[in-house]
């Protein structure tokens, strides 16, 4: 097993032959963790039926989360920290069995860090489906076989659902938090929404409150490199020897695109090659193309295509104003304390969107304006950047 640290936590940098060649050989149908992998540090709650949003039903949803720090007697010191897109419940932990990947917030989760486990007690879910652990396309339906193609259009708010019975199932009454980033801000800035009785302060850290056409048309040809990979199999490639990891790797690559800034690719790449190689005719690749190959790769071996594509589109239904008459309307009925985070140099969900959420937030602690970071690594950078995003996180727990 190549023990991995998430690409999304650090800067940019060239790939060595040594980092190539510990993914020699091809990636396995899936990386979801299935049952029977080892456990790691993962919980489970069943938390029964799930009526979704555009109808239907999941007949019963397990929950794979993990916990941190001690919940006090009255249960009133729990904070839910919601993951992006590509994450999971290993918030914080080193990788090995049934974790390929070290906790994608390891400096921002732990004894005397932002968010203090000495104070709080962290629970981090993956969420509805997802792959390592929660119900999800690779999980096993009720007849036993992969759900793959048959399982269900799920959106931001099904998702939310899904936390909130996690919430009654540890008998949490309220949130004392509930912090998010990118497509987990999504979740938290939705549960702010629909359930403002159940949290005292949100963290909408990169998000928006509504999917725009361009992130939409982002997200669309990320899924078609998916749909169009032959091993797809029309999402039922789980007894085969090989998955769509092609496909899988193209949209992760695509992806990355959007979560890095030019100027940290400009400044860490150049023109430069990644060997001696002219990649002018000559046989050879530029630096930056190498990088993304290799992460696309790696990323096959830590995810699965259908839950890809079923979080993906999830990200597409997001819209907190649908049903509700409007952002601006449903966004005044947060009651929380919140904290609304932008970074300057996020092309994939940039600072008007955080400004729109600020301004009609009532509880913002920055009045009707977000807090902007300036960072080179875009919007990876509520990931990378610990110290400025930790000192906000600060002062919203402390309050």
């Amino acid at each position: 097993m190549d023990w991995q640290t998430p690409e999304d936590t650090v800067p940019s940098a060239f790939i060595t032959e040594a980092n190539a060649r510990s993914l020699s050989g091809k990636p396995p149908a899936t990386g979801a963790w299935r049952d029977g992998d080892p456990v790691g540090n993962r919980q489970f709650a069943s938390v029964g039926a799930l009526t979704l949003e555009r109808g239907g039903e999941l007949p019963v949803v397990r929950v794979a989360y993990e916990t941190f720090g001690t919940l006090n007697a009255d249960a009133s010191n729990a904070v839910l920290v919601v993951h992006a897109l590509t994450g999971d419940s290993h918030v914080v932990g080193d990788p090995g069995p049934g974790h390929p990947t070290g906790g994608w917030w390891n400096g921002m989760v732990g004894p005397g860090k932002a968010i203090d486990t000495d104070r709080w007690f962290v629970v981090a879910p993956n969420m509805l489906g997802g792959c390592q652990g929660t119900t999800g396309p690779a999980s096993y339906a009720p007849d036993g076989r992969e759900w793959g193609s048959r399982f269900p259009f799920v959106t931001i708010r099904d998702q939310v659902a899904v936390q909130i019975a996690l919430t009654d199932a540890l008998g949490i009454g309220r949130w004392a938090a509930v912090i998010g980033g990118s497509m987990g801000g999504m979740q938290a800035l939705e549960l702010a929404i629909e359930h403002p009785e159940r949290l005292d302060r949100v963290a909408i850290l990169a998000a928006p409150a509504i999917s725009n056409a361009d992130q939409i048309a982002l997200n669309s040809v990320q899924l078609e490199a998916i749909r169009m990979d032959p091993l797809f199999a029309d999402g039922d490639y789980y007894d085969e020897d090989e998955g769509p990891h092609q496909g899988l790797a193209l949209a992760r690559r695509m992806a990355l695109l959007n979560y890095r800034s030019p100027s940290e690719l400009n400044d860490r790449f150049a023109r430069s090659w990644q060997s001696g190689l002219s990649p002018m005719g000559g046989g050879g690749r530029y630096a930056v193309e190498s990088y993304l190959d290799y992460h696309g790769n790696k990323f096959t071996r830590r995810f699965d295509a259908n839950s890809y594509l079923t979080l993906v589109q999830s990200m597409s239904s997001h819209d907190v104003g649908r049903g509700r008459g409007g952002t601006v309307e449903a966004l005044r009925r947060v009651t929380a304390r919140a904290l609304v985070l932008g970074i300057d140099s996020d092309r994939l969900f940039p600072v008007p969107d955080q400004r729109h959420i600020a301004a009609h937030l009532p509880g913002n602690i920055d009045g009707t304006e977000p807090h902007v970071i300036s960072s080179p690594f875009g919007h990876d950078g509520f990931l990378i950047e610990e110290s400025l995003v930790g000192g906000q996180l600060r002062r919203l727990l402390d309050d």
